[in-house]
């Protein structure tokens, strides 16, 4: 496949493409914190969203990248911010409001189109990743990692999760395994990236599960289970998320 990686920014034309594909579960799209402050970031961060084409077929879109530039004032090698994707999300916002570059690149996405996945374009959108984020200026490129296996695994901690390794020494998980073979160093974790919370009707509209019993509800596509209170009519899901630093040349 000859793939054309380009962003927003550079090809405007390219953007209604974005919308060609989602394969995210429906409950990973009631992240509250996505649509009020990240809800137009072809508009926002033009030069940090990636599109990705095969020339061959321009029509269609073959992987996609959302990242943004945010600040951290500690060192990322060391720690990243315990809030993971939305404290990112919402760290970004109020840069972008207070006129702040940032101090960093965080990456928030990388998907494939499905009939795609295998192929490893989740590596050649990483490496246009960091080449764009070292492009406009900045020496280092975090990600809160969504470990792409973790949810076969919904009883295990995240923390013992991205301990996990091969006879080899790399991740157990293959999108931990993307990021290190491109030169990312697993920092940390962060036990709530994301936390989406519902009504009992809300979390059955979104996975077709009964949420009749107190306690944890496995969710396929969870990477943990889900808390259900049916005496308060309430269902949470706390995501957590592997934190990944690139230093880039």
């Amino acid at each position: 496949m000859d793939l054309l990686v380009t962003t927003a920014g550079q090809r405007p034309d390219l953007v209604p493409l974005l919308e060609d594909f989602n394969g995210w579960p429906a409950f990973m799209r009631q992240d509250p914190v996505a649509p009020l402050y990240y809800g137009d970031p072809v508009t926002a961060y033009p030069e940090f969203v990636l599109i990705g084409i095969d020339r061959d077929r321009p029509d269609r879109l073959v992987a996609k990248g959302y990242s943004v530039p945010f600040t951290w004032e500690g060192d990322p090698a060391e720690s990243l911010p315990a809030g993971g994707w939305d404290q990112v999300i919402l760290t970004a916002a109020l840069d972008r409001r207070e006129g702040r570059r940032g101090t960093m690149v965080s990456a928030l996405e990388i998907s494939i189109r499905a009939d795609l996945k295998g192929r490893g374009l989740s590596s050649i959108m990483l490496a246009a990743m960091r080449r764009n984020a070292a492009v406009q200026g900045y020496a280092d490129l975090v990600a809160p990692v969504r470990p792409n296996a973790k949810h076969r695994h919904p009883q295990m901690s995240i923390v013992d999760y991205a301990n996990l390794r091969r006879d080899d020494g790399l991740p157990v998980d293959p999108w931990l395994r993307v990021h290190i073979r491109a030169g990312g160093q697993i920092t940390g974790t962060s036990a709530r990236a994301m936390t989406i919370a519902g009504s009992l009707a809300d979390w059955r509209d979104w996975t077709g599960l009964p949420f009749d019993t107190t306690g944890p509800i496995e969710v396929p596509g969870a990477l943990v289970p889900v808390h259900c209170d049916t005496v308060h009519d309430h269902a949470v899901y706390c995501e957590p998320c592997v934190w990944v630093h690139h230093r880039l040349p």
